[in-house]
């Protein structure tokens, strides 16, 4: 109860079904709050704190690390959208 909270998550947002709006959101979160963000559609990082922004600064001049997440929009978000399109497809 007198602990600290952190957590990571991350999520794709579509609405269409050729999943050309895919968004891919990467949220660091302590204590309840997101401190630090990555959001495709903006393509780097933000900072929402002092301390996140001190580290979207720090991200965002790796160009290896940006283009990493930056690429996961086709390969985290799309790829498993399409598996999971075809597996209810098969279904309905």
């Amino acid at each position: 109860a007198h602990g600290y909270y952190y957590s990571r998550w991350n999520k794709c947002i579509h609405s269409s079904r050729d999943f050309s709006d895919m968004v891919y959101i990467d949220n660091y979160i302590f204590n309840k709050d997101v401190y630090i963000q990555f959001n495709s559609t903006v393509g780097e990082y933000v900072g929402y704190t002092e301390h996140g922004v001190y580290n979207a600064r720090r991200f965002n001049d790796d160009p290896n690390f940006l283009q990493s997440e930056r690429a996961q929009v086709d390969a985290y978000c799309k790829h498993n959208a399409e598996l999971y399109q075809a597996a209810i497809a098969d279904k309905t």
